[in-house]
């Protein structure tokens, strides 16, 4: 006789569903973005947007009294939580036309205009990322277009960076003075030092790519080691030594600034901005900036990324709503009105900027001298070498220049040309967009005639 198969009963025991990996994910990512590829070449890179950052923000502090140690503070947030967030050296630049009226016209346009300008302007970047219609104008405008505007800035910067050299400036005016002197601790004879180094280190750029343990491009593999005076002189952190020299030549030239220092940070209050003040910081200062801010700190941005970078597409509907959130977070408490910049891209790029580690710890340091000094440190930047950083301006709007030499065909060139020429002329870079549009659609409309079978009678 059979015995019967008894089955033994299961426990009723809860399903468990499987755990998501969404939290891990994003700490791998944020570690992986946040790596650094060299950490000479990383500290080295963190120097490159300097040469833009300063003068503006040093400006500002002395003609409209910006708050320095808020716009520390923030900032280096930006820098860290980009870095995180992108993987790449995206960098936090102040917003130009913004800053330009503000210096030119510091009675009538202060603090309260300066930040209802960046709001505004914020808001409108905001929306535009949030329905995507930036990366439908990213998806629109030619190749040509955009190289344009990117020869133009990078020229602008570099003619802005020799007037820093030749000339003496006072920012707090935003005026050039008389020549700079041959000689002295800011004098013509150091920038053109500082220069012939960084060329010497760096050379036209293709050697940034070579730096040991910059392994982008190799697949995981190990780069073989390479010896002798060249490689030991490539490795060379040259716009961080020339930043720090910067900086031992400041308490050089005024040895008691350091007793003008005050410890901790600065007050952090919210900005009163009056009706009065919003209309003033629309009309003068988001209006003429929305077209730079829109083509250089968006389209432009993300244009040069997938050209650095490759593999590392950002959308631009992402870097709208990065520019968005910093300044409707950011200037309520005073901070200067922010944006990402192909410029500074580049000019991290050209010292070794790899990663976001680069731009996370540019923004650890603004962190750090922003709790620590606060507005204190304007003293010091006040003695900076003008000329040392006329030199790392220099070389980032090259840089950013150099990234138009793709244009493989006349009527690429031709487009390209006559965009930048109009921005640099016009000191407009919408101005030159709209030029570069109808050039554009004026030469495709005669191609298309030009391609029309004749008629015969």
């Amino acid at each position: 006789m059979e015995s019967p198969n008894y089955q033994i009963p299961l426990r009723d025991t809860p399903t468990q569903a499987p755990r998501s990996r969404f939290p891990s994910n994003i700490v791998h990512k944020v570690r992986d973005n946040l790596v650094f590829r060299s950490k000479l070449a990383e500290l080295n890179g963190a120097m490159g947007d300097l040469g833009t950052y300063i003068p503006i923000v040093l400006a500002l502090t002395l003609s409209v009294d910006l708050n320095l140690g808020t716009t520390l503070i923030f900032t280096g947030i930006y820098n860290i939580l980009t870095g995180a967030i992108y993987g790449v050296p995206m960098p936090v630049q102040p917003m130009k036309s913004i800053a330009a009226v503000a210096i030119s016209n510091s009675a009538e346009f202060g603090v309260p205009e300066i930040m209802a300008a960046g709001i505004c302007t914020g808001g409108i970047l905001l929306l535009l990322g949030v329905t995507g219609l930036m990366q439908l104008v990213y998806k629109l405008i030619p190749l040509s277009v955009v190289r344009g505007i990117q020869l133009s800035q990078g020229l602008s910067f570099a003619m802005s960076a020799v007037k820093y050299i030749r000339k003496v400036q006072d920012f707090s005016k935003s005026k050039s003075g008389g020549d700079r002197h041959w000689l002295g601790l800011d004098g013509l004879v150091l920038a053109i030092v500082c220069a012939c180094f960084i060329i010497v280190v760096n050379g036209a750029g293709e050697e940034g790519s070579e730096r040991e343990g910059d392994d982008i491009n190799l697949g995981g593999r190990e780069r073989p080691r390479k010896r002798g005076l060249r490689q030991i002189v490539a490795s060379l952190p040259s716009a961080f030594m020339v930043f720090l020299l910067g900086v031992i030549l400041a308490f050089i030239r005024r040895p008691g600034v350091v007793h003008d220092f005050k410890f901790g940070p600065s007050s952090i209050e919210a900005v009163k901005i009056s009706k009065h003040a919003w209309k003033e910081g629309f009309v003068k200062g988001t209006i003429p900036q929305l077209p730079l801010s829109v083509l250089n700190s968006v389209i432009a941005v993300c244009n040069l990324s997938s050209d650095l970078f490759p593999g590392k597409d950002f959308s631009a509907s992402s870097v709208s709503v990065s520019v968005g959130l910093m300044n409707l977070v950011g200037c309520w408490f005073g901070a200067m009105p922010c944006c990402h910049g192909a410029g500074g891209l580049a000019g991290q790029y050209k010292f070794g900027g790899r990663s976001g580690g680069c731009v996370a710890l540019l923004g650890a340091a603004k962190l750090v001298l922003g709790l620590v000094l606060g507005s204190s440190l304007v003293m010091v930047l006040n003695q900076f070498p003008v000329g040392v950083l006329g030199v790392l301006l220099l070389f980032a709007g090259i840089e950013l220049a150099m990234a138009s030499r793709d244009m493989n065909t006349k009527e690429e060139a031709f487009v390209m040309l006559m965009c930048s020429a109009v921005s640099i002329t016009g000191s407009s870079a919408a101005l030159g967009f709209f030029c570069g549009i109808a050039v554009h659609l004026l030469l495709k409309v005669r191609n298309w005639h030009n391609d029309q079978p004749c008629s015969t009678v």
